[in-house]
């Protein structure tokens, strides 16, 4: 079994809860709007990281990383961006690139909101918004998930609240 650490939208603050919480992953992937650079450091110390730049990202993360990549983790094909919009509502073509050759699992940020669904019309592909992990934005609660892959499938996915009271 592999486990994958999701998270987006760091905005420079490293909450100190993802150490814990990440604890145990095989793989830690960081969906754009990092901020600073020492966030992925920091997370390196968990488990090994794959990130893509956000529309916040400094032109020195920008030159460091990608605005998509594609990869195989445990037999399946993953798509990380950071803006992307949602099922029914893409956004800068996405919709279309995605019909044309759609991943087992795509991961995005940029909306804050936390967001995991199946879409049907592209093949059963799971959508992946793992929310906000960092201080900056709208959001109400900060977010990451752990996802667990096994014998080439998504079998479980955790939701963590960053902030939850012991």
């Amino acid at each position: 079994m592999t486990r994958i650490g999701i998270l987006s939208d760091t905005h420079g603050s490293f909450h100190p809860a993802l150490i814990d919480d990440l604890d145990g992953v095989d793989l830690i992937l960081h969906a754009g709007d990092i901020c600073d650079y020492g966030i992925l450091d920091g997370l390196q110390t968990v488990a090994p990281v794959r990130a893509v730049w956000g529309n916040a990202d400094n032109m020195g993360i920008r030159r460091r990383l990608e605005e998509h990549n594609r990869f195989e983790v445990d037999g399946l094909d993953v798509w990380m961006t950071h803006i992307a919009g949602r099922p029914g509502k893409w956004q800068r073509g996405m919709g279309e690139r995605l019909a044309d050759d759609p991943p087992d699992i795509f991961v995005c940020g940029h909306s804050h909101i936390l967001r995991v669904e199946r879409v049907e019309d592209l093949g059963g592909m799971l959508y992946v918004n793992p929310g906000a992990a960092g201080k900056q934005g709208f959001h109400q609660e900060k977010t990451c998930l752990r996802l667990a892959i096994e014998d080439g499938a998504a079998t479980e996915m955790d939701v963590i609240h960053l902030d939850a009271e012991e």
